[in-house]
Order: structure tokens, then C-alpha cells, then sequence
């Protein structure tokens, strides 16, 4: 049995969807956790929920504020063992009708500020000797996607560096991995035609679409020591439709 007593975490995007997913899960494992989210409402309605947890209003892409903000956070979570980078945007368009901006928000959140979360981390795993940082990507950085050249090139980046991040740091005991989801149920996929949703679920050979609670089983396996001896790797969450 996992167990995650006095491990100190830290989540991005914990509000809702897999964030949401993962959040439950580390609170049921007994994590201490500090979640940042933007909405101000979800977040509200995480700290009535679960009043053992500490929730952050922050805006991820506010990079000049990145560094000052994660020091207060770990201070007031006593230390940090784990950082989960999961929060994301996407903003898809063909390429031809893709602007500028819509590209840079999107690498700037999910690439840049996941770096920047990941760098302030290390700095502070370097004093433990200890830590696990776990990034949430996605199939389609290995697969492609129509419409979403500036989404899959900002999870495909996350991927490379976090390998080069765990290189560099393997010999400090701090685990770098990431988790890449399939298709998950959210409120986009309950929304889909079901035709649309049968073509999908014909490429999944397990035949069912995922559940937040599959991608939070496999954050929970790296955030614990059960995994003392792994990174650099991509667990790979589908169903088996993409198996590298």
C-alpha cells in the first residue's frame, strides 16, 4: 500500500480534470498538498472540500513572479518533495490560420512555465538530496494532432527537457519523469458526438476511454518511493492507443 504521510507536494492545475483527478488522490494517500489554479471559483470550492489542503491563486505565465511565489509556497508547505506540473492551456487552430500569439501563449504556459516551476523546484531538492518532479504531457506530443502544431511542439519540448533535466540531475536523487495521457474523460469528451466518440474509441485497443483516476494511479506510483529507481521515462496512459 502507497502511502504519502508527510510527503510535501506541489500541484499546478489541481481544480479540475486530471488536476482535480490527482489532487483527490495525493489527499487520499495523506500528501500534504499545495495546489495553484487561476479560477477563482474552483479553487473556492477546493478549500471548502478539502480545508486540510492549501490553495493558491497564481498565474502560471506571470514568469517574473514565478520565483518569489515559489519560495512562499514552499515555506508554507514546510518543504517540497514533489512538484506535479500539470496545469496547460491548448488553442488550437490549422496552422495557415494560427496566429503568432496563440502559439507563444500556448509554449509559453505549458513549456516555459513548466521549466521555470521545475527549475525553482530543483533548487530546493538539491538541499533535501531528494525529490520527484512529474510532468504531465500528452499522446499527441508523440502522435501529432491536426490543429494543434503549437500544443503537441509544447509537450514534446516538456518530454526533451525533462530527460535532460534527469541526466543532469540523477546523481542528486532528484526523479525527473513525465506521465503522457490518452484519450480522458472530461466535460469536452461527455459533450462529443457519439459517433465521433465510437471512431475515437476504435483506435483504443482496451476499448474505454480513460479516466482521470488512471493518470492519478500513475502520479502517485512516481511521487512515491516505489519508484526510487526510475527517470527520465514517459509513462505512457492510453489504453494502448500509442505504445512507443
Amino acid at each position: 500500500m502507497i502511502n504519502l504521510q508527510n510527503k510535501k507536494v506541489i500541484l499546478t492545475g489541481g481544480s479540475r480534470g486530471i488536476g482535480l483527478s490527482i489532487l483527490k488522490e495525493l489527499n487520499n494517500l495523506n500528501a500534504k498538498i499545495l495546489t495553484i489554479g487561476t479560477n477563482e471559483t474552483r479553487l473556492s470550492e477546493i478549500s471548502k472540500q478539502f480545508p486540510n489542503i492549501i490553495v493558491k491563486k497564481f498565474d502560471i505565465s506571470k514568469h517574473d513572479d514565478i520565483e518569489n511565489n515559489f519560495k512562499e509556497f514552499c515555506a508554507e508547505l514546510g518543504g517540497l518533495d514533489v512538484l506535479i506540473n500539470n496545469a496547460g492551456i491548448t488553442k488550437d487552430n490549422l496552422a495557415l490560420r494560427m496566429s503568432f500569439q496563440d502559439w507563444n501563449e500556448v509554449l509559453n504556459i505549458n513549456l516555459n512555465s513548466t521549466f521555470l516551476f521545475t527549475q525553482n523546484a530543483i533548487k530546493v531538492m538539491l538541499k533535501n538530496k531528494s525529490g520527484s518532479i512529474i510532468n504531465i504531457t500528452s499522446v499527441v506530443a508523440h502522435t501529432g494532432n491536426p490543429g494543434q502544431a503549437n500544443y503537441t511542439s509544447s509537450k514534446a519540448g516538456v518530454i526533451a527537457m525533462t530527460k535532460s533535466l534527469a541526466k543532469e540531475y540523477a546523481r542528486k536523487n532528484i526523479r525527473i519523469n513525465c506521465i503522457s495521457p490518452g484519450f480522458i474523460e472530461s466535460d469536452m469528451t461527455k459533450s462529443l458526438d457519439q459517433n465521433l466518440k465510437k471512431k475515437l474509441l476504435e483506435n483504443i485497443p482496451m476499448a474505454r476511454i480513460g479516466d482521470g483516476k488512471d493518470i492519478a494511479k500513475s502520479v502517485i506510483f512516481l511521487a512515491s518511493d516505489m519508484s526510487n529507481y526510475i527517470t527520465g521515462e514517459t509513462i505512457h496512459v492510453n489504453g494502448g492507443m500509442y505504445m512507443s
